[in-house]
């Protein structure tokens, strides 16, 4: 009789997931992952050929979560990039870990950063239509621009060098994309 199989390859992918949360991608290792799911590596590398292909469907939840993160994040402006900055910055507030993992490490499993924020639901894009509605002559660019704020300034809240309050990062927004359009 085979023996019955005690713990699912969900389970360990959400192991995993929490203690990147927690710890980062890097201190998740067979043996601490396994801790973590409470079993042996053996039904980790069942279900993985190793600890990178882990990696890759870990990486795919990353997204996921932060596609939902910003789909569920309250919008606070009319003004376009506004929310998605303000839902980029508070995430690397709060998702410390899976901001490093998703958008400052070196691996992107062959995803660009413009393809994480654009994500399923095409993000990226309505805010750059948003911003040809309301007359911005060079939408594209404009991303760039404000995207340059928004990634600085959440990197720096990551060193805790960004301690604006909402209603400040919201100004602070809002007046960037309106001299923006005057570049």
């Amino acid at each position: 009789m085979a023996r019955k199989e005690t713990i699912t390859k969900d389970e360990i992918l959400n192991a995993a997931f929490q203690m990147t949360r927690q710890d980062g991608f890097s201190q998740v290792s067979a043996r601490t992952l396994a801790a973590k799911a409470g079993c042996s590596t053996q039904p980790i590398f069942r279900v993985y050929k190793n600890m990178e292909e882990l990696g890759v469907e870990l990486y795919d939840k990353a997204i996921a979560f932060f596609g939902d993160y910003y789909e569920n994040f309250p919008q606070k402006s009319d003004t376009p990039f506004v929310n998605l900055g303000l839902a980029y910055i508070r995430f690397a507030q709060e998702e410390q870990q899976l901001f490093k993992l998703l958008f400052i490490a070196d691996n992107r499993h062959g995803k660009s950063l413009y393809d994480l924020l654009n994500g399923q639901n095409g993000s990226v894009v309505k805010e750059i239509n948003n911003a040809k509605f309301y007359g911005c002559k060079d939408p594209g660019g404009m991303f760039m621009r404000m995207w340059i704020f928004i990634h600085g300034s959440a990197c720096m809240s990551l060193t805790g060098d960004y301690d604006l309050q909402e209603e400040d990062t919201i100004k602070l927004l809002e007046e960037s994309y309106k001299a923006f359009l005057n570049v």
